[in-house]
Formats: structure tokens, C-alpha cells, sequence
């Protein structure tokens, strides 16, 4: 038991310690042994003693997100054909090109039977076979496709290879060739040209546009249809006298071209890839039978109807 006065002294003790907590406000707390805690911040205090705290969470305002994306190959479709379609298109030009077709469903023009993928020797070696596809398209310029045939028809007959034109002298080149248009200047390029490939090239012709057009006296549409039979490899639209008239009749550029790659450029702009092997060949036979370049035969063109410049007879 405790005497009166250490209760006394105890009592005032407790007191003094009360008294202190008080005047230092609810920031402050005292931890078991006196040991003072950290000021609560604002809020917390009222939290004080209680076992846990959650705060409370802003809901976050939602944002709408545009997304792009490539689309799966089980996705492609009209959908992923509607983002790769060209900006513009001739009008009525899948009826027109059907209407072509069925005109050449007889494949009985000059150019089906006399055109580059006929003049070379099938029994000779792919690299000859290339090589005179090649030359057959050199001849070919400016020159009707009966001409060109009977040419090569000559050449062959003289075993026609790489070596064999570099050992014929010009004068006899000359004669092999005639009458084919602007043959002198051609014998001229061929001499040339063959040179080039037996040097550079082992023989063989080469595998590129690039490379093809840089040859002497071989041009954009020559090194097209090249990569086509040569090489069986679509690089573009081969267009020639036919093709470029056709198109323009037929208003298939945007606006009116003035030259056959002018066309070239204007058409692969928005003709589907998977018809620029097959609409040289239907051009130039439609164009030497029916779209002729001089009076033609407009009467029997299912495209008549549509086409605007037969409206204009």
C-alpha cells in the first residue's frame, strides 16, 4: 500500500504528462514508453488507432482509343480490299475488260500466234531460249508481228546463240533481219547488246528492269514483257502502240497520256496487280483485230456503248 503523499506525487506525475500531450494538439501521439510518434498529416489523424486505411480511389474518366492494325490472313477480304482500293477508277471498266475478253475468247490475232512467247526454239536451252526471246523483242519495235516472225524464222535457221550473232557481220545481219522497221539502226543495237551479255552477263540476259533497259535498244515495254516470258516474273504493264491507243479511247488514265510509259505509269496506278500479264496481250490482239488505230471498227465492239470515244462518232 502506498502512503498518502507518494499518491499525491504519483497522481501529479500523470497529470503533468496529460497536460503536455494536450498542448502539443492531435498531431501528435505518445508511443508505449514515451517515445513521441511523427505529427499526423491532415486526414490521418482521424484514422489513428484504427487497424487499416483505404484510401479512396478517383474513378478515371474513360478515353476512347482508335486503334490500327494490319489486318490477319483470316481477316483479309472486302474489308482489307476497301483500304488498299485505289483512290480512282475508270467507270464501267470490269464490263469493258469482260466485253474484251469475250472479242478475244477466239485467241486468233497476230499476237497470239506470232508474239515473243512463239520465236524462241523450245528444243534449245533455257539461256538460248532467253536470249532470243529477247532478240524477237528487239525486232518487234515498230514492226508487225508477221515481220518479226519471219525474221527470227531466218535467224534460227542459222542456229541463233550469243556466238552466232557476234560471228555474223553486219551486212549479213542485215539481210537476216529485213524487213523489219528501222533495221539498220537494229543491227547496230543487236551487235551491241550481245556483246554486252556475253561479257557481263555469262551469255544470259539479265533478270531485272534496271538492267534490262540499260541494254542498247531495249526499252521499258521490251523489258517488261522479258521479265514475263524469260523470266515468268511480272515486274509491270508492257505497253505498246496498242495498249497506250486503247487505253486512252477507252479513258483508262485519269488524264489523257502522251506516251506508252506515260500509260504504263497511269495504268498501274489502279489496275489490280493480277491483271498486268494478261492485259498486254488481250490489248494488242484486240487493237490489231477490232480498236484498230485508223478507222475502227466501232460497229462490232460490244464496248460500244461504253466506250467514249465511240460515242463521239
Amino acid at each position: 500500500r502506498c502512503s498518502p503523499q507518494k499518491s499525491a506525487m504519483n497522481a501529479a506525475g500523470v497529470s503533468m504528462v496529460v497536460t503536455r500531450a494536450r498542448s502539443q494538439g492531435t498531431g501528435a501521439s505518445l508511443r508505449p514508453g514515451g517515445e513521441k510518434a511523427a505529427p499526423l498529416r491532415s486526414g490521418e489523424a482521424a484514422a489513428e488507432g484504427r487497424k487499416s486505411y483505404s484510401p479512396v480511389k478517383r474513378r478515371r474518366k474513360a478515353r476512347r482509343l482508335s486503334v490500327a492494325y494490319e489486318a490477319s490472313e483470316g481477316e483479309e477480304g472486302e474489308g482489307a480490299e476497301r483500304l488498299q482500293a485505289p483512290s480512282w477508277q475508270p467507270q464501267d471498266w470490269r464490263r469493258q475488260l469482260d466485253n474484251i475478253r469475250t472479242m478475244r475468247s477466239g485467241k486468233d490475232a497476230p499476237v497470239d500466234q506470232l508474239g515473243a512467247e512463239h520465236c524462241f526454239d523450245p528444243s534449245a536451252s533455257p539461256k538460248v531460249q532467253r536470249y532470243q526471246v529477247l532478240l524477237s523483242l528487239m525486232l518487234s519495235s515498230q514492226t508487225k508481228d508477221q515481220v518479226t516472225a519471219g525474221a527470227m524464222q531466218r535467224l534460227r535457221a542459222r542456229g541463233l546463240t550469243v556466238d552466232s550473232i557476234l560471228q555474223t557481220d553486219d551486212s549479213t545481219l542485215g539481210t537476216l533481219i529485213y524487213p523489219v522497221g528501222f533495221w539498220r539502226s537494229k543491227v547496230k543495237y543487236i551487235k551491241q547488246t550481245t556483246a554486252i551479255l556475253q561479257q557481263r552477263y555469262g551469255g544470259d540476259i539479265p533478270a531485272s528492269v534496271a538492267e534490262l533497259v540499260a541494254l542498247p535498244g531495249v526499252g521499258p515495254k521490251m523489258a517488261h514483257l522479258a521479265m514475263a516470258v524469260a523470266w515468268g516474273t511480272v515486274s509491270g504493264i508492257a505497253v505498246d502502240t496498242h495498249v497506250h491507243r486503247i487505253a486512252n479511247r477507252l479513258r483508262w488514265t485519269k488524264e489523257a497520256t502522251r506516251s506508252p510509259e506515260e500509260t504504263r505509269r497511269a495504268l498501274e496506278e489502279w489496275l489490280p496487280r493480277e491483271l498486268w500479264r494478261e492485259i498486254n496481250g488481250l490489248l494488242v490482239g484486240f487493237g490489231q483485230q477490232t480498236c484498230l488505230p485508223v478507222h475502227p471498227r466501232c460497229q462490232a465492239c460490244l464496248n460500244r456503248a461504253l466506250c467514249p470515244a465511240a460515242r463521239g462518232l
